[in-house]
């Protein structure tokens, strides 16, 4: 089987829901240097808490590597104030005062779409911390000694609360039809809450219908909604959102998502979403206010304020997803006509017809599993890198993207949109000229592992042929690009959306869990060869 070493797990699980190209012309030009830029969420903490963890990020613009990075926190504007530590499992030192060094002893990888991830650090207060107090976290990450990135954060010292969410939700509906859930907040500590904000990460399949003024939303998707209503210690507030399935649901199956509570302080700290993950103006609704209704208690004065148990700020909803609603996979395959020695270049995967889209993302699970015969008489020299070769039916597997093989394994991520295709570029040289030269592009196939798809409606277009030099009349009826050619055929459909961008609005959800929401923003806007 694969191992986690593939590129396949290092560029992010395939949470992107499409194939990413391995190969480029050998003849291609330099590629340009990479452009990296650094962020760190602003953070706010309670005096006489325990501290809060946060991780910087280090975004992009393509993928790469790098070798003896290292971490340096300059927070000497809060000397006395707060303390950094790293957190568990990281090489940090201190540096002087004021100053935390902390090493990456393994290469670094930055993915093209989530970039990478550093070591948590811990942020702690000391006794001398107070509310209002403030300052600047500077940080700047090194490779080999050279400067990659800076970044400066704000620290400041807020008045701390506890929010509490409401019970789960379970519902059932049909695609198409409409569920309330309600949003319950509850104030189980000794102050006030001054305001709140709802923080919203559901499933493809789970579609807003109101438009809020005081919420925010991509496309049919709920991200976030703001209460400006308090909530005494120890009462409560409760509103309704009105949510719909959407007609591509897969029937009978199930939809998830989170509602997490945040304070405004909070919410504006968390990778400053208002102004990187899109809540702005452009992005709320245009309807009536949504507003909580008090449950108990009365109005208190504004302040900053943190949460000092996220632990308990948190509601599931579960739809049980009735009816029938499938969807019919179909393979896509191509015919290609050439001469001794020329490389034919193709895409090949799979058309989901519906009517249901399939969706794996919460879960990152391929929808499905394809596999691909190489035609006779030629040699695979350019594969996705999602594409792994195999022997037969043997569990026998080598590394992904690897060029060569006669037969491969293909795992297209965990989204398939309804109408769209899913397909790999494939290079193909012949080598022998054999009239009606044959391989083959199956999908659905059967995997000893999670995932995939075995309902399909229509079983009987699961294969498509690979056809060479075919006799005339003969075809496959897929889709395919013959041509002498050698080399990469560039980014075809991909969206022009950089992985430095797409990692910071990919949606408030993905802020927190790659899942839902966020996770279906991220793959919509992956940027690759390989697309939907």
């Amino acid at each position: 089987m694969l191992t986690h070493s593939t590129r396949r797990w290092l560029a992010g699980l395939g949470v992107a829901g499409a194939f990413v190209a391995a190969s480029a012309s050998p003849a291609a030009a330099a590629a340009p240097a990479v452009e990296y830029s650094l962020y760190f969420q602003n953070v706010t903490i309670a005096p006489d808490s325990p501290g809060v963890q946060a991780q910087p990020k280090l975004y992009g613009s393509k993928a790469s590597v790098l070798n003896e990075v290292s971490v340096r926190y300059d927070y000497r504007s809060l000397t006395g104030k707060v303390t950094l530590t790293g957190g568990t499992g990281n090489d940090c030192s201190p540096d002087g005062a004021g100053i935390l060094t902390c090493v990456e002893h393994l290469p670094f990888v930055v993915d093209e779409v989530y970039g990478g991830f550093f070591g948590d650090v811990l942020i702690v207060p000391t006794d001398k911390a107070a509310a209002g107090d403030t300052g600047e976290l500077k940080i700047s990450v090194t490779s080999a000694g050279k400067s990659v990135a800076t970044h400066a954060s704000r620290i400041q010292i807020g008045e701390g609360v506890d929010l509490a969410g409401g019970p789960d939700t379970e519902v059932e509906a049909s695609p198409g039809s409409a569920f309330q859930v309600p949003l319950t907040v509850r104030n189980v500590g000794r102050t006030d809450v001054e305001a709140v904000v709802a923080l919203f990460d559901t499933d493809y399949g789970i579609r807003a219908k109101d438009r809020f003024d005081n919420c925010y939303y991509e496309e049919d998707f709920l991200l976030a909604c703001e209460f400006d209503e308090p909530i005494p210690a120890g009462s409560g507030a409760t509103t309704t959102i009105n949510y719909e399935v959407a007609k591509d649901a897969y029937a009978p199956g199930s939809e998830s998502g989170d509602i997490w509570l945040l304070t405004p302080a909070d919410f504006a700290s968390l990778n400053n979403v208002r102004a990187k993950a899109g809540a702005s103006a452009a992005r709320k609704g245009t309807g009536k206010t949504l507003s909580l209704t008090p449950l108990a208690g009365a109005r208190g004065a504004r302040a900053q304020q943190t949460d000092t148990d996220p632990s308990n700020n948190h509601s599931a909803l579960s739809v049980d997803v009735t009816g029938k609603n499938g969807a019919d996979l179909e393979a896509v395959g191509a015919t290609f006509t050439g001469k001794k020695g020329a490389v034919l270049t193709a895409a090949l995967g799979f058309r989901n017809n519906g009517p249901a889209t399939l969706e794996r993302i919460r879960t990152k699970t391929d929808v499905t599993f394809v596999d691909v015969t190489v035609p006779t008489g030629t040699t695979a020299v350019a594969v996705p890198a999602e594409c792994a070769p195999r022997t037969g039916n043997k569990a026998e597997w080598g590394e992904a993207g690897t060029p060569g093989a006669a037969e491969y394994r293909c795992y297209p991520g965990p989204f398939a949109p309804v109408g769209k295709e899913l397909t790999g570029e494939f290079s193909f040289r012949i080598d022998k000229v054999v009239t009606d030269a044959t391989g083959m592009v199956k999908v659905n196939v059967p995997c000893e592992c999670e995932g995939g798809f075995y309902a399909d409606l229509k079983p009987a277009n699961d294969t498509a042929k690979i056809v060479v030099n075919a006799a005339t009349g003969n075809g496959t009826g897929g889709n395919g690009n013959g041509g002498t050619g050698g080399g990469d055929s560039g980014d075809g459909g991909g969206l022009p959306i950089t992985g430095q961008s797409t990692g910071l609005i990919a949606g408030l959800g993905a802020l927190l869990l790659v899942a839902g929401v966020g996770g279906y923003l991220v793959a919509k806007r992956r940027r690759t060869r390989f697309v939907a």
